[in-house]
């Protein structure tokens, strides 16, 4: 039939059209914001929709699992409107029932949400540091941030990982100005909360970090009334956020959340591409979750491009290990002392749960770009690029 491929058609070009106002949006609003580059961008991630596509078509997908459980089920839109992978079927209900999109369509729409990831990562960067960066003499690092693969990969299908990286994008990209972009962080928030409650649980404690020990210039009746907001989310959520590591009816957090997580590593380190890090110390478990596969461990074909990535990470991650850095933490802003803490907070929890390598790759994918926005603002600053030149910055 050719009605499927027509409905793809029209998608893909209204798609299209959206992004390209989106661009022209942006353009307006930033003298720093590079159509060209966003363009690379965007064909960039619609290529690795592609590969996913394909990649899916023979190997195990939750991708299948969402859409064909939402076109088979009985239960009404509502039925769905809850966390994780609950949310995302609440998403993809009206798409799939009512407007009768086929699977390749929601893996398009999925693909698209997930450049939005990019798209925010982007403005988030440029906005703090709106000059070239350069690593390795001639390198622009942001370029080379925003073409690694991996995240790509994982953000390009219908799922979990593209409403996560781009709510976090968009949370971040939030940041620079608050008080006027509460709306959106709002939605951002939701999102994240929707989506991973646990993550959400460590954004709002690295928040809370960043407002408190950052320099950042925010008034005092906005710091005080964000904190009030973010603790009493989590003293309202703290159910859905414990719930998801089987902790709501708990008396001892620690103690069943470590023998939680004892029995789930104990769980994931059983699969074909599990790692036994039962006798690990802590800083063994947390470079195995940032750093591997490498290429002795790569499963299979996808582990060896995953490696190179990993070896990116591993010199990109080096930069931060001077002398200096502990002089440019000591005066670094909100946002970058939100991004580390955040990125350290859920890598550390992570690790007590995660001995699968596939898993690792997937969930590690979604917090790294704030890791890699610690190096780029502290490459700026060892390149002697002052942070935030607001005379360069236009916000029209």
């Amino acid at each position: 039939m050719i009605l499927p491929y027509i409905q793809f058609l029209l998608l893909f070009a209204g798609l299209f059209l959206v992004t390209r106002n989106i661009f022209s949006y942006f353009e307006k609003k930033f003298d720093f914001f590079s159509k060209d580059m966003m363009w690379c961008v965007y064909v960039y991630h619609l290529l690795f929709g592609l590969i996913y596509y394909l990649y899916a078509l023979s190997n195990p997908s939750d991708s299948k699992k969402y859409f064909s459980s939402t076109l088979s089920t009985s239960k009404s839109w509502e039925h769905f409107l809850g966390t994780e992978t609950s949310f995302i079927k609440f998403i993809s209900y009206p798409f799939i029932n009512y407007l009768n999109f086929s699977y390749e369509m929601m893996m398009l729409l999925f693909t698209w949400i997930g450049f939005l990831g990019f798209l925010f990562a982007y403005l988030f960067f440029k906005e703090n540091i709106n000059l070239k960066v350069t690593i390795f003499k001639n390198i622009n690092l942001l370029t080379l941030i925003l073409f690694l693969p991996n995240m790509h990969f994982w953000s390009a299908s219908l799922g979990k990982g593209a409403i996560i990286f781009s709510g976090l994008m968009l949370f971040a990209y939030t940041l620079n100005k608050p008080e006027k972009r509460i709306l959106p962080m709002a939605f951002a928030a939701i999102l994240v909360f929707a989506v991973r409650p646990h993550i959400f649980f460590f954004l709002v404690l690295a928040l809370l970090y960043g407002v408190f020990f950052g320099k950042n210039q925010l008034p005092l009746k906005v710091k005080l009334g964000g904190i009030l907001i973010l603790v009493a989310s989590l003293f309202l959520l703290q159910d859905k956020i414990l719930g998801v590591v089987k902790l709501s009816d708990s008396n001892n957090l620690i103690q069943d959340f470590l023998a939680f997580a004892s029995k789930r590593s104990g769980d994931l380190s059983e699969a074909t591409s599990g790692l036994h890090m039962a006798n690990y110390s802590i800083l063994e478990k947390v470079c195995s979750f940032w750093f591997r596969p490498l290429f002795f461990d790569a499963p299979g074909i996808l582990g060896v491009f995953v490696s190179i990535e990993n070896l990116v990470y591993i010199i990109l991650f080096s930069r931060l290990f001077k002398l200096d850095f502990f002089k440019f933490w000591k005066s670094a802003n909100s946002n970058v002392k939100m991004s580390m803490v955040l990125f350290l907070g859920t890598s550390l929890a992570m690790t007590f749960i995660m001995s699968n390598l596939g898993i690792m790759i997937r969930q590690k994918s979604m917090i790294m770009y704030f890791l890699l926005f610690v190096v780029y603002y502290f490459q700026a600053h060892s390149n002697g690029i002052p942070a935030r030149k607001k005379a360069e910055v236009v916000n029209k």
